[in-house]
């Protein structure tokens, strides 16, 4: 709860001072699953439950600081839409909620390695990272650039 809440605090503090969404949201996100992911990585090499719970809930932070800018960026490219894209958003969300303790759970039981689903975690977080980059808030639908106050205009009109 934390991490959601200081997320989105620490995004609309640098959409402020910036005026940059890429900045405010994009780096953001990809800086929650570097951090995400840098917190999970121990957990291949630490045998103590103390650490491991450290590590895992640092890097459940981490991800859940990453909520607050993701769910913004809907908002900010397609304020007409953005209840539709949030849904898409969701929808994505909850289908790995229910896959992957299934996929986690599979693996585990074929191979008896506890690490790998981390591993899979990790490399998700990697690629994650990369992807994001892709993601342009500072563009609405059209391609068109967002100023700092487009987004607000775009929904008064359309309100």
């Amino acid at each position: 709860m934390v991490g959601d809440a200081l997320g989105g605090i620490v995004s609309d503090r640098i959409f402020a001072r910036t005026g940059s969404r890429n900045k405010a949201r994009r780096n953001l996100v990809v800086i929650g699953f570097l951090a995400a992911l840098a917190c999970t990585a121990p957990i291949l090499f630490v045998h103590d439950v103390t650490w491991a719970a450290i590590f895992l809930s640092l890097a459940f932070f981490f991800s859940e600081f990453t909520i607050g800018p993701m769910w913004a960026i809907p908002m900010d490219i397609a304020p007409r839409f953005s209840g539709s894209a949030s849904g898409l958003m969701n929808t994505g969300s909850a289908l790995a909620a229910i896959v992957s303790p299934l996929v986690a759970g599979y693996v585990i039981d074929k191979t008896g390695n506890w690490e790998l689903p981390f591993i899979g975690s990790i490399a998700l977080l990697f690629v994650g990272s990369i992807l994001a980059f892709w993601m342009k808030p500072d563009e609405g639908l059209d391609g068109t650039a967002l100023g700092g106050g487009d987004a607000a205009r775009v929904t008064e009109a359309t309100a």
